[in-house]
C-alpha cells in the first residue's frame, strides 16, 4: 500500500478548519496536520517535510503571503519547491494573479469555495503544480539580432513566444494567452500598425509595448491611440527595456485588477466588512505600483489617491482639487473635460499634460480618465502615467531634426521651413523681410591647412559670434559648409544691410588660434529681400546667392545687396558662361570621367565604382565645384547629367573592367521628363545590363521632392537599376522619411567618417546610421574612408561599403585597367 503523502493545513477560525480537514481526510492518498497559526505552522514545517501546504492569509503575526515566502526561502524541513495553495476570504482574480506571483504562491483560492480542494489534490497527485509559472509574453521582431537581444533581457522574467512576422504574430496570438506582447512596428508584409489592429480588436484591454526606431515617433504615437500600452525606441538598453515592461505589465494587472475590483464592489457591497477587507487588499497592490491612480468627485476633488499620489503631490496632495497642480496652459482643457464627462458627451478622455509636483516642477504625465456612476452620484477614476523619459527623448529628437550637430544652430532643413514662412507670410500680408546669405571667406585653406577638426572649432566660434548680435526673432542657420543664413523679420533692406556690415565686421575683428598660430577670419554676404514678389520662397535664395559672390568677386569682405536692375551681378553671367562652355565641352569631346573604387568591407574586393565629371578646358582638368554650381544656377543641369549618363554607358560597354558603376544624378533631374526615355535608349544601345547601374542622389535633392523621388527610384527599379541615397545624413530629418524612398542603400556623409576614429560623436552617428540601414534591410556606404583604422571601425560597425583615398583616388579608365590587374594580382 502506498504511503499517504503529508499536507499541513493552517486556518484560524474553528469551524472553517474543521469544515477544511473533514473534506480534506474524506480524501485518500492523503496525511493531514492541521495547525490554527503562523506560530505553529513554522514549528511543524521546521520538524517536518510535507508535500502540500494549504493556509489562510490572516493566521497570526506571520499572514500567509510571509508563510509562502519563508517556505521559498529554503530554511525549513520542507523543500522550497513544495506547492502552497493560499485561501482567501476575499478575492479579486488579477490582483491575487499578480500578488500570488510575486509570493511564489501556486493556486489562490476564494475560502468559500474549499469544497473544490479534493479537484486540486487529485490533479497535483497526476501532474504536480508548475511551481512560479512565468507570464506569458509574445515577441514580435524580425531583426534576428534585436530578437534575441530582447529575449536574453526578458527571459528570466517571461515565458517568451517568438514572431518574426506580422503574419505569424496574428497566427499565434489567442485572447487571454499573453500577459505582455512586445512589437515592432516595421515588419514585412504585415506592419506592426495591422497587427496592433488585429490584437486590439480581438481583446483590446491587452498590453502592447512598441518598438520602433528614432525617426518613428509619430507612428509610435499613433499607435498609443490606437491602443498600445507604451512604446520603446530602439536601439535600446537593457534597464530601459526590463522598465518598460514592467510598467506595462503593472498597468495591466492594475487595469484588469481595477475592473474586476469595481465587479466586486458592486456585488460585495452589502456586507461592508468584507468590502472593507477587499478595499485594503485592493489599497496595498495599489500603493505599491508607480502609477498614480486616483478618484476625483464631480467638482474635480480628489476623493482618494495612492501613495504614488502623495510621493509626487506631498502630504498635501488630497487638500486641493486636481486643477491646482495643472499647468497654466492645460487648465482650460482639463475644466472643459470634466464637463464633457459629467454630462455624458463621453465617458472617457486620454490626453498628456503637465503637472506641479509638490517642490514646484513641471512634470509630464498621461491622464486616462473614466467616469464612473452608480447610486445617482458620478466619479472619475484617473490614472496619471509619467512620461518625462519620453518628452525627453522626443525633444532630443526634435532638436537633432531641426539642428546643426556642430554649432548648434538650426540646419538646411529648419531654414528652408522657415524661409517658405516668411515668403507667404510677405505674401498675404505685404510684409518685407530680410534674407543674409553668409560664406566665410577663404575658410578652405585653413580647413585643408589645419585640418578639418581645426577648421569645425572655428566654424563653432563664427557661429557663437554671429549669434552674439542678433534679436530673439532672428533666425540664424547654418546651411552648408562654411555657409550660414540669417533670416530677419519685419526687417526693412537699409537696416538689414547695416546689421550685416556690423556682422562683417565683427568677424574681421575676431582672432583665432589654432595651436600656436592666429588667423583671421573675414566674410562676404549677400542680401536680398523677402516681400512678397517671388513667386516661390527658394528665388529669395538665389538672390542673395547671386548677391554674395557678386561681393566675392568684388573682393571678399563686402556687403552687397541684390536688386533686380544690378548690373553688378557678374554671377549671373558666369553662370550663362559655364553652360556656354558645357556645351561646347560636349561638342569637342572635352567632357572626361574618372572612376573610384569603392569595396566590401568584409574582404576588400571591389565592388563598384562611382564616376566622376571632369572637364577639360584649355589644357587644365576642371573640377565639378567649379562648374555644376553655376550650371544649377542657371538651370542648365540637365546638359550634364545627359552626358555623364550617356558617356558613363558607352564606357562600360567598351571596357568590361567597369562591371559596375554609380552614376550621380542632379536635383533637377525629376523634373526632366527626358531622362528616363536617354537611360533606356542608352541601355538598349549599348547592350548594358540595367542591373550593372546605380544612381545616386543627393540626400537634399531627395528631401527637395519626396513624392517626385519615390516616382525616379520605381522607375530606375523596374529597368533593374538600383539607387543610392548620397550624402546621408546631413539632415536628420531624412531619417523620417528614408522608410518612405525605396533606395538599395545609403551613402553616410564623409564629414562624420572622415574623423569617426578620433570623435566619438561621429562615430556614434556613423553606427547610428549604419543600424538604421541595416533594420530597413538598405546597404551601407562610407565615404571619405582616408586611414586603415577607419576602415577597421566600418568593419566592426558591419557596414558594407567603402570609399576614399585610403582605398584609392579617382582614376582615369586606363589607370583603372591597371588598379584591376594590381588587385587580381
Amino acid at each position: 500500500m502506498a504511503q499517504p503523502l503529508s499536507l499541513l493545513l493552517v486556518v484560524a477560525e474553528e469551524q472553517s478548519r474543521s469544515s477544511v480537514v473533514q473534506l480534506l481526510r474524506s480524501q485518500s492518498g492523503w496525511a493531514v496536520t492541521a495547525v490554527t497559526n503562523s506560530a505553529e505552522a513554522i514549528v511543524q514545517l521546521k520538524s517536518k517535510a510535507f508535500e502540500l501546504v494549504i493556509s489562510e492569509i490572516e493566521i497570526g503575526s506571520i499572514d500567509g503571503w510571509r508563510l509562502a515566502r519563508l517556505l521559498r526561502s529554503n530554511v525549513l524541513q520542507s523543500a522550497a519547491s513544495t506547492p502552497f495553495i493560499l485561501l482567501s476570504s476575499t478575492y479579486c482574480e488579477r490582483i491575487t494573479e499578480t500578488t500570488a506571483r510575486a509570493y511564489g504562491i501556486d493556486l489562490v483560492l476564494p475560502l468559500d469555495q474549499y469544497q473544490k480542494l479534493p479537484d486540486y489534490l487529485q490533479q497535483h497527485a497526476e501532474y504536480p503544480i508548475n511551481h512560479q509559472k512565468k507570464p506569458e509574453l509574445l515577441l514580435v521582431e524580425d531583426d534576428p539580432d534585436i530578437a534575441e537581444l530582447a529575449r536574453r533581457i526578458l527571459q528570466p522574467f517571461y515565458k517568451i513566444t517568438l514572431a518574426s512576422t506580422g503574419f505569424e504574430a496574428v497566427e499565434l496570438y489567442k485572447p487571454d494567452t499573453y500577459t505582455l506582447v512586445l512589437l515592432d512596428v516595421m515588419l514585412p508584409g504585415m506592419t506592426g500598425q495591422q497587427v496592433l489592429q488585429h490584437i486590439m480588436a480581438i481583446q483590446k484591454s491587452q498590453s502592447v509595448v512598441v518598438m520602433t526606431a528614432h525617426a518613428g515617433v509619430e507612428l509610435a504615437e499613433e499607435m498609443l491611440l490606437q491602443g498600445a500600452a507604451d512604446f520603446i525606441s530602439k536601439p535600446f538598453r537593457a534597464d530601459q527595456l526590463r522598465k518598460v515592461m514592467e510598467v506595462a505589465a503593472q498597468r495591466e494587472d492594475f487595469m484588469v485588477s481595477n475592473q474586476q475590483f469595481g465587479h466586486k464592489v458592486q456585488a460585495l457591497a452589502s456586507s461592508e466588512s468584507r468590502y472593507k477587507a477587499l478595499s485594503m487588499t485592493h489599497q496595498r497592490v495599489l500603493d505599491h505600483v508607480s502609477t498614480v491612480v486616483m478618484e476625483l468627485d464631480n467638482r474635480g476633488q480628489i476623493q482618494f489617491a495612492n501613495k504614488a499620489w502623495s510621493r509626487f503631490a506631498g502630504s498635501a496632495g488630497l487638500n486641493f482639487p486636481m486643477s491646482h497642480y495643472l499647468a497654466d496652459q492645460d487648465k482650460l482643457l482639463w475644466q472643459q473635460q470634466l464637463n464633457f464627462l459629467f454630462s455624458g458627451r463621453k465617458s472617457h478622455w486620454r490626453h498628456e499634460l503637465q503637472l506641479f509636483d509638490y517642490q514646484g516642477e513641471l512634470h509630464w504625465v498621461i491622464a486616462d480618465l473614466t467616469l464612473l456612476s452608480g447610486e445617482g452620484k458620478a466619479g472619475l477614476t484617473v490614472t496619471l502615467e509619467n512620461i518625462d523619459e519620453r518628452k525627453k527623448a522626443e525633444q532630443e529628437l526634435k532638436h537633432l531634426a531641426l539642428h546643426d550637430t556642430l554649432t548648434g544652430l538650426y540646419n538646411r532643413y529648419f531654414f528652408d521651413q522657415e524661409l517658405n514662412r516668411l515668403a507667404v507670410s510677405a505674401r498675404k500680408n505685404q510684409e518685407q523681410h530680410a534674407l543674409l546669405y553668409l560664406d566665410l571667406d577663404h575658410f578652405k585653406v585653413i580647413n585643408d591647412s589645419q585640418g578639418h577638426s581645426q577648421g569645425d572649432a572655428i566654424l563653432r566660434e563664427v557661429a557663437s559670434l554671429l549669434s552674439a548680435g542678433l534679436g530673439k526673432d532672428d533666425v540664424l542657420c547654418r546651411v552648408g559648409g562654411d555657409e550660414f543664413a540669417l533670416l530677419l523679420t519685419h526687417c526693412e533692406l537699409s537696416s538689414a544691410e547695416q546689421l550685416a556690415q556690423r556682422l562683417c565686421a565683427s568677424l574681421q575683428q575676431g582672432h583665432y588660434r589654432i595651436a600656436d598660430r592666429v588667423y583671421k577670419i573675414s566674410c562676404s554676404i549677400g542680401l536680398s529681400k523677402i516681400d512678397g514678389s517671388a513667386s516661390e520662397a527658394q528665388q529669395y535664395l538665389q538672390q542673395a546667392d547671386i548677391a554674395l559672390y557678386v561681393a566675392k568677386r568684388k573682393g571678399r569682405n563686402l556687403v552687397h545687396c541684390y536688386t533686380d536692375d544690378d548690373q553688378d551681378s557678374g554671377e549671373l553671367q558666369l553662370s550663362l558662361q559655364w553652360s556656354h562652355q558645357l556645351q561646347e565641352a560636349i561638342v569637342n569631346d572635352q567632357i572626361t570621367l574618372h572612376f573610384q573604387p569603392i569595396v566590401k568591407v568584409s574582404n576588400g574586393a571591389v565592388a563598384y565604382f562611382e564616376a566622376l565629371v571632369r572637364l577639360q578646358l584649355d589644357d587644365r582638368l576642371v573640377y565639378p565645384g567649379e562648374f555644376i554650381p553655376a550650371l544649377e544656377r542657371a538651370e542648365d543641369i540637365n546638359l550634364l547629367d545627359h552626358q555623364v549618363i550617356s558617356k558613363a554607358i558607352a564606357m562600360m560597354h567598351q571596357y568590361p573592367q567597369l562591371h559596375k558603376v554609380a552614376i550621380n544624378l542632379s536635383a533637377q533631374a525629376f523634373s526632366d521628363a527626358r531622362l528616363l526615355p536617354l537611360i533606356k535608349q542608352k541601355l538598349e544601345q549599348y547592350q548594358v545590363d540595367a542591373t550593372r547601374i546605380i544612381f545616386e542622389l543627393t540626400e537634399s535633392a531627395s528631401l527637395s521632392n519626396i513624392q517626385a523621388t519615390r516616382l525616379m527610384i520605381e522607375s530606375l527599379t523596374q529597368l533593374g537599376c538600383e539607387f543610392s541615397i548620397d550624402d546621408f545624413g546631413t539632415g536628420f530629418s531624412t531619417f523620417s522619411y528614408l522608410k518612405q524612398l525605396p533606395a538599395h542603400s545609403i551613402k553616410i556623409d564623409g564629414s562624420f567618417v572622415r574623423e569617426m576614429d578620433v570623435d566619438q560623436i561621429d562615430y556614434a552617428l556613423v553606427k547610428s546610421i549604419a543600424e538604421i540601414a541595416r533594420v530597413l534591410n538598405r546597404k551601407s556606404v562610407a565615404e571619405f574612408v582616408e586611414n586603415e583604422r577607419i576602415f577597421d571601425l566600418l568593419k566592426e560597425l558591419g557596414v558594407d561599403y567603402a570609399q576614399g583615398y585610403h582605398i584609392s583616388k579617382p582614376m582615369d579608365i586606363e589607370n583603372v585597367k591597371k588598379y584591376i590587374l594590381e588587385t587580381i594580382t
